[in-house]
């Protein structure tokens, strides 16, 4: 057997709940670390077993039922502060949503204000200005082709 399950089972060997198993003993018998924690323990179980609780002072009642009264009216007091602290947070939520607020509506306004950005154009007939057009012009020029299969479905129904 090894000291660590010795160890677990020392407190209620010490206490007397259960008896030593024989291979405790044994370990008991050849190990004296095992040995002395058994005798340490079972000295300050006795230490324990003698010892007195103190009596309570007589004024002991008297004060803590004034200490209770206390902080029952400083509870009952308080209850400004518990409406201060939800008020002061919920203005400052408020106070940080206008602002950010008014900061986008500020931010909005300028870039109403700004002057138009001009654009390179180039002159007429290049193949930049070609290019500069289909850009411009991409959505209505890729309809045309839809509109060709329009037409050309219509053709196909006729010759039938």
């Amino acid at each position: 057997m090894n000291c660590r399950t010795v160890h677990d089972q020392l407190p209620d060997i010490a206490l007397g709940t259960t008896p030593a198993p024989p291979g405790v003993e044994a370990h008991l018998d050849t190990c004296r670390e095992c040995a002395g924690t058994l005798e340490a323990l079972r000295s300050t179980m006795n230490l324990l077993d003698e010892w007195q609780v103190p009596e309570p002072s007589a004024f002991w009642d008297v004060r803590m039922q004034a200490r209770l009264r206390e902080e029952q009216q400083r509870a009952s007091a308080g209850w400004l502060q518990w409406l201060r602290r939800p008020a002061l947070s919920v203005a400052a939520a408020l106070s940080l949503v206008v602002g950010i607020g008014l900061y986008q509506v500020g931010r909005f306004m300028r870039a109403g204000d700004a002057p138009p950005v001009a654009h390179f154009s180039a002159p007429t007939g290049t193949a930049v200005a070609d290019l500069q057009y289909f850009d411009k012009n991409s959505d209505i020029l890729q309809n045309f082709d839809a509109l060709d299969d329009l037409d050309g479905d219509d053709d196909a129904d006729t010759n039938n």
